[in-house]
């Protein structure tokens, strides 16, 4: 995919309206500091167009980045944060499951796990809960610079089996850092959102 054009069109909140959006969207789902932001950053091409943070928990709004004016990016609130309090986290799973109910254009959901740990409880909610939503998760597995080459294999299998994943579904290997898996999300999200894979 060629980045000709990027906006961050629409931030919502809590109480916000979502909105009837025309294109194809694609959804980001993972816990607080997983790597989300770098993950959107870097299919776009940006250093740091999603705001990264140091603090966990930071992003709690549901943006919606318009690609090209062809389709959305769309970065789901960072979830299984401590700090936040009891209903914080209430609100924003529901604004997420708001969102995966209403949507008449959400194409696929990418959930975005760490290479290096088991999967953690939230990790195993929230994959059960978006299939129980109707959707195929594909699984990226962040952070893989982080981790010799010759232990991924080990890991994405550690993974596998920690959400118990459904037969077929993809993981894919990603590092915001070597840009590694990037072009794997992207013919994914082409395919997902036009059904053919989109030349350069």
């Amino acid at each position: 995919m060629v980045i000709r054009s990027i906006n961050l069109e629409t931030v919502c909140g809590v109480t916000s309206t979502l909105p009837v959006n025309d294109k194809p969207e694609v959804a980001f789902a993972g816990k607080s500091n997983v790597g989300k932001s770098s993950l959107i950053n870097t299919l776009m091409n940006r250093k740091a167009y999603a705001r990264i943070s140091a603090t966990p928990g930071k992003t709690q709004t549901i943006n919606f980045y318009n690609i090209n004016d062809e389709l959305y990016l769309v970065d789901l609130p960072g979830y299984g944060y401590a700090r936040v309090s009891e209903k914080e986290k209430e609100q924003w799973g529901k604004m997420i499951e708001r969102y995966l109910h209403s949507s008449k254009q959400l194409k696929a959901v990418f959930l975005l796990i760490d290479i290096r740990h088991d999967p953690s409880a939230n990790d195993k909610m929230m994959y059960r809960w978006v299939v129980e939503q109707g959707y195929q998760p594909v699984i990226i597995a962040t952070k893989l610079d982080k981790i010799k080459r010759s232990q991924v294999q080990k890991h994405v299998k550690m993974i596998k089996e920690g959400l118990a994943l459904v037969p077929g579904t993809k993981v894919i290997p990603f590092s915001s850092a070597t840009k590694q898996g990037k072009d794997e999300i992207w013919e994914l999200i082409e395919n997902e959102c036009f059904g053919v894979t989109v030349e350069e």
